[in-house]
């Protein structure tokens, strides 16, 4: 359809009739909205009534703003060579455009002049276009729309986006005129109408390929951007965050401890369970300074690091946040110049449980357990030397009977945590002890215990599988706890290392999809159904083909366990369900 749709439009685009290219316009827009890439062969055909309608001195100012709008959409949905023979009659009207009186075609030409930028010189491929000799196209009615003071916001916002894009791309063709312009967006940053575009904008250019010279405007950008981070605007402190990261990394022999010092001070108020996004984003800029100023960590570690474990010990923290403080533990052990080293760290993050029985210590919420483990097995892995003593006292926690229940339930799992990627087969206890705990008096505890098993399983398949299948097939009592362990295998263990176990588990399972308790059953169908994804093209039909059984306790076990080979991202296993269901 699309050659016929643009052979018809194609002599429509220069007619008088400015109704008629309009209609033109709007039509080729939903098409390349919706089929990216495929206008990519009538370029050529396109590109003289763009210019016509731009450049034609009849055409009405929504014209020119509906032709700009379509010239947009086009070269986002396109690859850059499609235009590379275009740019010479493209890039004049479009940047006469720039100047017009009009604010609302300057602002379209704006928006189009940015994309164009990245056409002209891709910087994510290797490309053979020269675009040399457009920067004095395109860089001087830029720089007017940006130093000017008196035009509209958008415009203001537009043309400081623009510029940033040119430097991103095309700096180092840039020679003396870097500098000045620099100048004017350390300008733009001091102004509260444009600074959040102005810190997008230098973000940007901090992350071009090309290793701007931004020295210059470091000296006094620095301290201004620390100073946002007190600021009430949200999305301004999220962007000064990136902007400060990205600036560490890429300029830190060009930074002063005193410019690194006013930043850090900043950073404690940021980190609050109030608002986790903005503590994940000040987390993963504290842990890119651990990494590159090490010895400026020493200077905030006690501040930072009661907000830190504040939030470690917080019932809200989970998922990206969560991940960024490991990230950060993983690092801060690892600098030399830390003034906290592992043991100290470990004795901080356990403090409040180990003192759990004292009268006056607060009481965590039971995601907090998971989230002091998941930082332990951190601290552990990044020093393997004290990890096996972490391991034996985590052991002598469970099995002292003076334990209280809160320290018996996080040694649990923190060894799941750091089983799962270590093998802790050398502890010859550890089975032992949490069989044990299977008959704890505290649901908690042994909660706990089977997910210990299932994740240090995990770490080492061939010792601890054989092992769990044996005990679910003779121990009853504990069928429920150790089929929980068996879920956790089979959910955390890459699929490759579980291929030899599956037909052994797979007949296990259906041994126990008749059993009366009706919790059982759904852990089996849970295990049945994630063990289906391991290798769906032959478990899947295998699943299919027991649901004529005669029980009915084992159809509705069979029925549930297809509910978990459904999951949230795309599956291998998709197309085969679609035969299943329906």
């Amino acid at each position: 359809q699309v050659p016929n749709i643009v052979k018809a439009l194609h002599k429509q685009l220069k007619e008088k009739s400015i109704k008629s290219r309009q209609g033109c316009f709007s039509l080729l827009t939903e098409l390349a909205n919706v089929l990216p890439g495929c206008l990519a062969d009538h370029v050529p055909a396109l590109i003289p009534g763009i210019v016509f309608s731009l450049a034609d001195k009849s055409s009405s100012s929504n014209m020119r703003i509906d032709t700009l709008s379509f010239l947009h959409v086009l070269l986002c949905n396109h690859q850059p060579e499609v235009f590379h023979p275009h740019i010479k009659s493209l890039l004049p009207p479009v940047v006469t455009c720039i100047g017009d009186p009009f604010y609302k075609i300057t602002s379209e030409a704006l928006l189009v002049t940015q994309q164009l930028v990245k056409v002209i010189r891709p910087l994510d491929k290797s490309c053979t276009f020269d675009a040399k000799p457009y920067v004095k196209d395109l860089f001087p009615g830029t720089l007017k729309r940006l130093k000017a003071a008196d035009i509209d916001q958008e415009v203001k916002e537009r043309a400081i986006s623009c510029m940033g894009q040119i430097i991103y791309n095309l700096g180092d063709h840039l020679s003396t005129d870097l500098q000045p312009t620099l100048k004017v967006f350390l300008e733009r940053l001091k102004n509260e109408i444009t600074r959040l575009t102005t810190v997008k904008a230098l973000t940007s250019i901090a992350s071009s390929p090309l290793k701007i010279d931004l020295r210059p405007i470091l000296g006094e950008g620095f301290p201004i951007l620390a100073s946002f981070l007190r600021k009430n605007q949200r999305a301004l402190k999220l962007s000064t965050l990136t902007a400060l990261d990205i600036l560490v990394k890429n300029y830190s022999d060009s930074l002063k401890p005193a410019m690194i010092e006013s930043v850090l001070t900043e950073l404690p108020a940021l980190i609050t369970e109030n608002d986790m996004h903005v503590s994940q984003v000040a987390v993963m800029f504290l842990t890119t300074l651990a990494q590159v100023y090490p010895s400026c960590i020493s200077k905030i570690s006690g501040s930072v690091l009661a907000e830190i474990l504040q939030l470690i010990h917080s019932p809200l923290l989970q998922g990206g946040a969560l991940n960024a403080i490991i990230d950060f533990f993983h690092a801060l052990v690892l600098t030399k110049a830390a003034p906290v080293g592992y043991a100290e760290l470990l004795k901080q993050l356990t403090a409040p449980i180990y003192c759990s029985g004292a009268a006056a210590a607060p009481t965590l919420h039971k995601q907090a357990y998971y989230s002091v483990a998941k930082c332990v097995a951190a601290l552990s892995s990044a020093c393997p030397r004290e990890a096996p003593a972490t391991v034996n006292q985590f052991i002598q926690d469970v099995k002292t009977p003076k334990s209280s229940s809160a320290v018996k339930v996080l040694a649990f799992l923190s060894l799941a945590e750091m089983g799962r990627t270590t093998n802790l087969s050398a502890q010859r206890e550890l089975k032992t002890v949490i069989l044990e705990a299977f008959t704890s008096s505290s649901e908690e505890v042994k909660s706990a215990a089977s997910y210990a098993l299932g994740n240090v399983s995990v770490g080492n398949l061939k010792e601890y599988l054989p092992f769990m299948l044996k005990e679910i097939g003779s121990q009853p009592k504990r069928q429920y706890l150790l089929l929980h362990s068996l879920k956790e295998v089979i959910s955390a263990s890459p699929a490759d290392g579980l291929k030899p176990y599956v037909e052994d588990i797979w007949a296990l399972l259906f041994k126990h999809c008749e059993c009366t308790e009706e919790g059982t059953r759904n852990v089996v169908a849970e295990c049945l159904g994630k063990l289906t994804l391991v290798n769906p093209s032959e478990l899947l039909p295998r699943l299919k083909n027991q649901l004529p059984s005669g029980s009915p306790h084992a159809r509705s076990t069979v029925v549930t366990a297809v509910k978990f080979t459904i999951a949230d991202q795309p599956q291998p296993i998709d197309a085969l369900l679609k035969g299943c269901i329906g």
